[in-house]
């Protein structure tokens, strides 16, 4: 038996996307958990998830034009996909199970199996986007460590500091929430062979360690803003009593001045 390949391409965006909404928006359409899944013409499939990822099977570049075109229709607003990932599933029965340099081999790929693949691309894509939005963090917040390393202070602006405490807040709150997602598909427990190969795929996208980087970066990224902060406020009080202790002297130099 000649193998197969199936490809599988993973667009995210920055939106996350409703599946209630959307269900009403693609007829032929059935959910699923957490996806979404919609066929598409050629024995094609979308797969949609809730932290705005896409992630198509076996579509051409015509059909997932096509198809992202609708969503727009479907859901205002959403911008150009930031983040695009492919990968490959050779079903061939006669190679070992397991991914070999960056190609998952497998015996037959259901559409049980499909679901969990196409699950591991789309957080993946979505784990790269949150990357890159942490690693932005982690710089800013790098850049007002520095500042107060160099000149023991910290500027008297502090509302671009409090949104920027509000952006990082929001954000950790946005990466906590897909952490769910990185629990075990129910697929993977009637499927022995797929609970194999959910290891191995997560082993390959190294979705853990990547999670558990970013997590650290947040943390930094917390204490970071919170010392600044910290730093401001005290330098407020400061000013405060130091305004105070001058207005009592002023009081008590014009009652002299009086008598």
């Amino acid at each position: 038996m000649a193998s197969l390949e199936h490809v599988f391409h993973a667009v995210a965006f920055v939106e996350n996307l409703s599946l209630k909404d959307l269900a009403g928006a693609f007829e032929s359409s059935r959910r699923a958990g957490y996806e979404l899944i919609v066929p598409l013409s050629a024995g094609a499939t979308a797969f949609l998830y809730p932290f705005g990822a896409v992630v198509f099977h076996g579509a051409s570049a015509a059909a997932r034009a096509e198809f992202l075109e609708r969503l727009r229709r479907a859901r205002p607003g959403l911008t150009t996909a930031v983040i695009q990932e492919e990968f490959t599933v050779r079903e061939d029965p006669e190679q070992p199970l397991g991914v070999e340099r960056g190609v998952l081999a497998i015996d037959r790929l259901t559409a049980a199996r499909a679901g969990v693949v196409a699950l591991i691309v789309g957080q993946s894509a979505s784990m790269e986007y949150y990357e890159n939005i942490v690693e932005q963090m982690f710089a800013r917040t790098g850049q007002l460590v520095d500042r107060l390393e160099k000149a023991g202070t910290v500027s008297w602006r502090t509302r671009p500091l409090h949104r920027f405490i509000g952006e990082a807040v929001s954000t950790r709150s946005e990466v906590l929430s897909v952490l769910h997602l990185l629990d075990k598909p129910d697929a993977t427990w009637d499927d022995p062979a797929m609970n194999e190969i959910y290891a191995d795929l997560r082993a390959e996208f190294d979705l853990l360690d990547r999670y558990g980087a970013m997590e650290s970066k947040l943390r930094s990224v917390q204490e970071g803003l919170e010392l600044v902060l910290d730093v401001a406020r005290d330098r407020r009080i400061v000013l405060l009593e130091g305004t105070v202790v001058l207005l009592i002297v002023i009081e008590v130099a014009l009652s002299l001045l009086r008598h």
